[in-house]
């Protein structure tokens, strides 16, 4: 069973040569917008494993020596998959760590001796307890210390580093506001060892590893940018959409103390390691036809077109001949026969993706439709992630499948719940307990027993503590009724409704636990009943919480089992995907958007405002202070906006899609 077909996906459909130059002269005209040297690998588990491979060789060779290696290690999501990797080797390949020293990056500070928010304990979890490093070899800040004894403690940890003849290799990951360690925008090229405070953006990321933004301490004990530049070898990080644009600043942008991850430059021997999509904003990867001549795909051609109307701000049909040739796109000058003929096959290419009819006109020439007329009206599958995503990332879209007459259905595949705050649950066990003593005389004890054994937890509480498996089912309660309100508002029929309730989401943790068989099958057999013409699935794979990329993986799965099975309603379904709150599809990227009117935009909102937990008071809001109905307008707009700027046509507002063809 294939778990991970979303890693798969290149949009622009990246010819090899662009991530994986065959030859020194190749490699360095394609590259030479970038000041590190970067190995753009297919996939996460490819670079994984290119970077796991080349700590072994080091290992084994100072084994062969006699000598130790010297590790330095951060504990970021983005260096799971190499630290799986390297516990594959030590169990399979039989590669011994006795001889490596490894020093912890960084420390949550303040701590307690015997505190569990460490990221010792999480470098420990991932790594540490599966292989056989001695434990006298392992050192890390201590966070425990008080204020007065951090900048001793910081000397002597970096005297232990240089006391082991300074570190070989430095691993590292990459926050998004291009941190190193915790060394934040402002940290200078100089800093040694200290204290520093986490800021907002980091706190975001790092709830990941714990229950709650409240509970990831206020300040970190780190190793200085000085201290990172001075190992003999770096290697840097990143996967995914949400890591493409600060990989770009990094590796392409100027040096400063605004990205301290730009420091990197300044090392003879430094490495950025990414699979695709994190490399998706570098030029060889965004803007090819900058550093080489390319082999000239419809679109890729669309791709340039947007992006020379974008840098001469002129509309498609307004671009000429020069302009093609200043910005140096003379190539398609050659190909097309002059800017005329290249602008007219654009701008119909892009004005053919608009549709007021999502599920197919009937009766109507589908030639150049996005999609087909027949068979109407058509079963369509909604999958939402959370029980808020469908009305979020195509509320208007799904409106109008419904008043078009489809047989629209909703599947949400998580619950949600970990994203509905306490006082949600408060107000509404004072409202059973009200209703329980209004019309059953406070004598159903079950619900007056239960009401006081949650009102006491809430009130023992501590952050960070798990909820109760109660707790979580009220929560994931709340969140059904939210969405059932929502459909019912939208005309969806409630036995239209489907709660999935992905077992990989119940960890009742911000982290989840992996995705597997289990989630699969549920999707498979929710296919298989409705055998759909029609699937939509988040495509934004953004999501910094990773959700919506396991959610999509799951349908994706079930979808090519099914394929393997030989399954007679897949050849008759088209999947499209949808973005959420986090991001758009790329202008060239989108297949079919659907225009809203100002009046459809207000029904939209009024859908998303039904889920009152997810509002001002949702635990996961982001770093981004706009609720999600701000942010889904504010992006709608920008998305019409951008049609109009290319001269296509003026709508209030548009939703974009891009299929999706079983691989």
């Amino acid at each position: 069973m294939r778990l991970d077909l979303s890693s798969q996906i290149v949009l622009n459909k990246i010819s090899s040569k662009f991530y994986n130059p065959t030859t020194p002269v190749e490699r360095y005209e394609i590259t030479r917008m970038e000041k590190i040297p970067t190995d753009i690998f297919p996939s996460v588990v490819e670079g994984a494993r290119h970077i796991a491979a080349q700590i072994a060789a080091k290992i084994i060779e100072r084994q062969q020596e006699g000598k130790s290696l010297v590790l330095g290690m951060g504990t970021g999501t983005s260096l799971v998959p190499v630290c799986e990797e390297l516990v594959r080797m030590h169990h399979e390949e039989k590669l011994s760590f006795k001889n490596v020293v490894l020093f912890n990056a960084y420390e949550y500070y303040p701590n307690t001796k015997n505190s569990k928010i460490k990221s010792i304990n999480q470098l420990s979890e991932r790594l540490l307890k599966h292989i056989d490093i001695r434990p006298e070899n392992v050192f890390t800040p201590d966070g425990s210390l008080s204020q007065d004894e951090v900048q001793k403690h910081c000397r002597q940890y970096e005297q232990e580093i240089e006391r082991h003849g300074g570190i070989d290799i430095m691993l590292l990951g990459i926050g998004r506001n291009g941190n190193i360690a915790t060394n934040l925008p402002g940290s200078t090229m100089t800093s040694n060892s200290r204290i520093i405070l986490i800021e907002p953006t980091t706190r975001e990321e790092m709830t990941l590893s714990f229950g709650s933004h409240e509970q990831v301490p206020p300040c970190s004990i780190t190793i200085g940018v000085k201290n990172i530049l001075a190992a003999r070898r770096i290697y840097l990080t990143a996967w995914g959409e949400e890591k493409a644009e600060i990989i770009q600043k990094t590796v392409e942008g100027h040096i400063t103390d605004q990205l301290p991850a730009s420091f990197l430059q300044t090392h003879n021997n430094a490495h950025v390691v990414t699979d695709i999509a994190a490399a998706g904003k570098l030029t060889r990867i965004e803007h090819p036809w900058l550093v080489t001549s390319c082999k000239w795909t419809d679109r890729l051609v669309r791709s340039a077109l947007v992006w020379l109307c974008q840098t001469t701000k002129k509309p498609i049909l307004k671009l000429t001949n020069k302009d093609y040739n200043e910005n140096g796109l003379s190539e398609l000058l050659a190909l097309y026969g002059s800017a005329y003929n290249a602008n007219i096959k654009i701008f119909n290419d892009l004005q053919h993706t608009i549709t007021g009819w999502p599920g197919g006109k009937p009766d109507a020439d589908d030639t150049y439709r996005p999609e087909r007329a027949w068979p109407y009206p058509k079963r369509v599958v909604i999958f939402s992630p959370h029980p808020d995503d469908d009305v979020i990332s195509m509320g208007g879209t799904l409106r109008r499948l419904v008043e078009q007459g489809h047989d629209v259905h909703v599947a949400y595949q998580t619950s949600g719940n970990i994203a509905v705050g306490d006082e949600e649950v408060t107000r509404f066990m004072h409202f059973i307990n009200g209703f329980n003593q209004l019309f059953a005389d406070s004598k159903d004890q079950v619900i007056t027993k239960k009401y006081n054994e949650i009102k006491e937890f809430l009130i023992q509480k501590h952050e960070g503590d798990l909820d109760t498996a109660d707790i979580l089912t009220i929560k994931g309660l709340i969140r059904r009724g939210e969405a059932r309100t929502a459909s019912t508002y939208n005309s969806i029929p409630l036995d239209h409704i489907h709660f999935l309730d992905l077992p990989f989401y119940e960890s009742g943790k911000i982290e989840k636990n992996p995705m597997g068989e289990k989630d699969v099958r549920i999707v498979q057999t929710l296919l298989q009943e409705l055998r759909p013409h029609q699937i939509y699935v988040a495509g934004d794979l953004a999501d910094p919480h990773g959700t919506h990329k396991k959610c999509t993986d799951a349908v994706f799965a079930a979808i090519d089992e099914e394929k393997n099975n030989g399954a007679e309603w897949l050849k008759d379904c088209r999947i499209w995907m949808y973005r959420g709150a986090w991001a758009e599809w790329e202008i060239e990227n989108i297949e079919m958007c659907v225009p809203m009117s100002p009046e459809e935009l207000r029904r939209k909102r009024n859908a998303i405002l039904k889920h009152q937990s997810q509002m001002e008071s949702a635990p996961f809001l982001g770093n981004d202070e706009r609720l999600f109905w701000q942010r889904a307008e504010d992006r709608n707009r920008a998305t019409a906006q951008l049609y109009d700027d290319l001269g296509l046509a003026c709508y209030e507002a548009m939703e974009a899609f891009k299929e999706y063809v079983p691989l």
